[in-house]
């Protein structure tokens, strides 16, 4: 067993460290009726503090809510789970966050959320709306499940989607330029400062450190994954062209002056001119440390002092994204109607607050020089993201805050629950330190300083090559006996007293295999088959909520058919077109403490000989805000209808139906 110097090896028959958590308590505490969905598939995790603990078993359950079916094509995540305009219709996809969706799905025990989700973006769905780091992110999920043919299956098409950003490349300057609104990022400095401050939605193109660090990190990822598959020349092709933009980062978007990496403009116009320097710091200068893009070396790492100083980018709530000094801060240029709209000349985004924290968990982990900043800096700037996830005493996620108050900004009906951010993975990197790897070494080195850290922390099945990993850490050895410890497999294999790297062999298994079960009950398209109808409430959209594939429980945004409330029996109903084998259905039922509530009794019923026939009638009620399965022998039928029978006075709320063939 090959650990650091500073590990103490257990006997080989050490047992696990402390009891086991009990997951079905904490699944249905945190996620009640629905814990099903939870129990076999999530990491489990507890701590010293609450507050960390709720947030991060609702980013599972915020992650579990953006999960569409979409059928045939399996799962995707979604960003908004409220329906907006510029998503790619009809499916509700946005490239832009998808590094965070893989970064936090590769953590699931179930690896079908995320393979689908990349096989569905590789093989059409990313149009390149946005920037993205994608095909690294597809590397970092290799990295914890080691499965090399899932990892290579895309790899000619990650290459003709590099290839496509050629558009954006200046092969004069070798580097990469963006629109700020293509970069997810409108109203930087660079737009802003374009159009001689009157705007800055649209325009501003400039050689970013956002860009040209994700085009980094994807030539690094294709670059290794070609060397896996035998492709020396394309291996080294994307090798060089990772090298080529490290150099022309470095030396053109260093911005001495601000010890700060910075955009240059790339257009000239009456109020900028081509290849200057803007004029401020931005949150983005960080994202070249996300990818280790940046040497060890003192001269760079003096950046990292302006995201603790307050008048430069640290508010009293969180990460101002351009700082305070700048002649346009947190001026409002854009509204929807009354409200006001997305922006980043000042306000805390969890977007790249996440990219920060994700950068400077690389710098603590494996930089010398990391600067004016320490391990207590990221764990204040953690529970700093972790405040903002909370509205009062309710939990909920939004678009962007207010760096000085930390209340939400925009607070339009799209902005509840909004996921354009990780957390899960800062917890799992970061907090706890697994430092996912490439060979089979196990590594854990966490960012919980050893003063104002936490004094306790556990988190049980986790999933890393193939096998299932427990770490603990108690300070004072009350819980789980004192020290550091890793268990691989139900068995402690390395402890060292206090907090610091371990480093453990993990031989590679086979991970289990993905199950994959269709629903057919999706309506894709508006007006397709399936097609719904229902005895009440009858409006159109709602109709289709029920079966388009999303299905969450959340108060503030009403997704599904309504029917009338009273105590008359209501039903659900799909007609698929033709006839096609069903042996099962899954119904969603959402309820509140007075409109809906589950119905007290249901019957599936089939169309089959020109007559409804029954052929399920479960004798426990539905479950409300979970899943009821219910299963029949499989038969051949044209329409499915739910029967239901509400509660005295109270209206149904079916938030999905699926169905399978079984």
């Amino acid at each position: 067993m090959a650990l650091l110097a500073t590990a103490a090896s257990p006997p080989a028959s050490a047992p696990a460290s402390g009891p086991p958590m009990d997951t079905q308590a904490i699944a249905r505490s945190r996620f009640g009726n629905d814990a099903d969905w939870y129990l076999q598939r999530i990491p489990f995790f507890e701590s010293s503090d609450e507050r960390i603990d709720a947030v991060y078993y609702y980013r599972w359950g915020l992650f579990r809510a953006h999960q569409r079916d979409l059928g045939e094509q399996g799962y995707i995540t979604t960003e908004f789970a409220d329906d907006v305009d510029w998503q790619r219709h009809p499916f509700a996809s946005l490239n832009d966050a998808s590094g965070f969706h893989i970064a936090e799905g590769r953590w699931l025990n179930d690896r079908r959320f995320t393979d689908d989700y990349i096989n569905f973006m590789y093989e059409g769905g990313n149009d390149r709306h946005f920037t993205d780091h994608m095909a690294d992110s597809v590397w970092g999920r290799y990295l914890v499940d080691g499965d090399r043919k899932a990892l290579l299956r895309h790899l000619q098409v990650m290459r003709h989607v590099y290839r496509l950003w050629d558009e954006k490349f200046d092969f004069t300057k070798g580097l990469y330029f963006v629109e700020p609104l293509l970069d997810a990022t409108e109203y930087t400095v660079s737009s802003i400062d374009a159009s001689g401050g009157k705007d800055g939605f649209r325009g501003g193109d400039a050689f970013r450190p956002s860009v040209n660090s994700y085009m980094f990190a994807n030539a690094r990822a294709l670059s290794r994954m070609a060397a896996m598959a035998g492709d020396t020349a394309m291996a080294k092709e994307y090798a060089d062209r990772a090298e080529a933009l490290r150099t022309r980062v470095l030396a053109d978007l260093w911005n001495p002056k601000l010890e700060h990496f910075t955009d240059r403009h790339q257009l000239t116009n009456e109020h900028v001119k081509y290849w200057d320097p803007i004029r401020n710091r931005e949150l983005v200068g960080y994202l070249p440390w996300m990818f280790d893009l940046v040497p060890d070396d003192a001269r760079y790492a003096k950046a990292w002092g302006h995201l603790t100083d307050p008048q430069s980018l640290a508010g009293k709530a969180g990460m101002r994204t351009v700082e305070k000094t700048y002649e346009y801060y947190m001026r409002q240029y854009r509204y929807l109607g009354p409200d006001p709209e997305c922006q980043w000349n000042g306000p805390i985004w969890p977007y790249q607050t996440t990219q920060v924290l994700t950068a400077m968990g690389n710098l603590l982990d494996h930089y010398d020089q990391h600067g004016p900043v320490s391990r207590a800096d990221w764990m204040h700037m953690m529970r700093q993201y972790t405040q903002l996830h909370y509205q009062g005493d309710r939990l909920d996620l939004e678009e962007d805050y207010d760096p000085e108050t930390g209340k939400p900004i925009v607070g339009l009906d799209r902005s509840h629950h909004y996921f354009h951010s990780g957390y899960i993975d800062l917890i799992l990197t970061g907090l706890v330190g697994i430092r996912p790897r490439a060979d089979d070494m196990l590594e854990v080195n966490p960012l919980s300083p050893q003063t104002g850290g936490l004094d306790w922390f556990r988190i049980e099945r986790v999933p890393y090559h193939g096998h299932e990993v427990s770490v603990t850490w108690d300070a004072k050895g009350a819980r789980y006996g004192k020290g550091l410890a890793i268990v691989v497999d139900g068995r402690e294999v390395a402890r060292r007293a206090d907090l610091g790297r371990l480093e453990v062999p993990v031989s590679r298994k086979t991970n289990a295999p993905i199950v994959r079960e269709e629903n057919v009950a999706v309506q894709l398209v508006r007006g397709g088959y399936p097609t719904p109808t229902a005895s009440s409430g009858t409006d159109a959209e709602k109709l289709h909520d029920a079966v388009d594939g999303r299905a969450w429980f959340y108060p503030e945004l009403p997704n599904g058919w309504d029917s009338d409330a009273g105590s008359k029996p209501q039903w659900y109903a799909l007609d698929f077109g033709k006839r096609i084998t069903l042996g099962a259905a899954e119904l969603a039922y959402f309820a509140d403490a007075s409109r809906f509530a589950a119905p007290r009794s249901i019957r599936v019923e089939l169309w089959r000989d020109g007559r409804w026939q029954q052929v399920a009638a479960p004798k426990a009620a539905p479950l409300a805000n979970g899943v009821t399965r219910v299963t029949w022998p499989a038969v051949e039928a044209e329409r499915l209808r739910v029967s239901m029978q509400p509660g005295q006075g109270r209206a149904i709320r079916l938030a999905e139906v699926k169905a399978f063939a079984r």
